[in-house]
């Protein structure tokens, strides 16, 4: 009953997306330009067009981005920090354990 449930799914979405049209997006990487054209199947025709990022909005997602690179950087930074100090605790754990031991014996 769940593959016959799961393959009418699978029928009615891709029967769905077919319905959509064609849809080409052309991307201009240097400005962030996007244009979409979706073409339907009763002969309409759709032009979407965006602008790229102002010199202000481009200077906000730069630091956006660098914050982010800053961020990821010093994480691993502080995890390996962290790392190394809980192998030194432990093993200074360990060695007044031993100690303890030598002691008591």
């Amino acid at each position: 009953m769940k593959k016959i449930l799961m393959l009418a799914a699978a029928v009615v979405f891709s029967t769905a997306a077919f319905a959509q049209g064609d849809k080409t997006t052309v991307r201009d990487d240097a400005s962030g330009a996007k244009t979409t054209i979706e073409e339907r199947d009763n002969g309409t025709v759709k032009v979407e067009a965006r602008s790229g990022r102002t010199k202000a909005g481009q200077k906000a997602y730069n630091t956006k981005e660098d914050v982010k690179y800053a961020g990821k950087k010093t994480g691993s930074v502080v995890k390996k920090g962290a790392n190394k100090t809980g192998r030194a605790v432990k093993k200074g754990a360990k060695a007044v354990k031993n100690k303890a031991e030598d002691v008591v014996d």
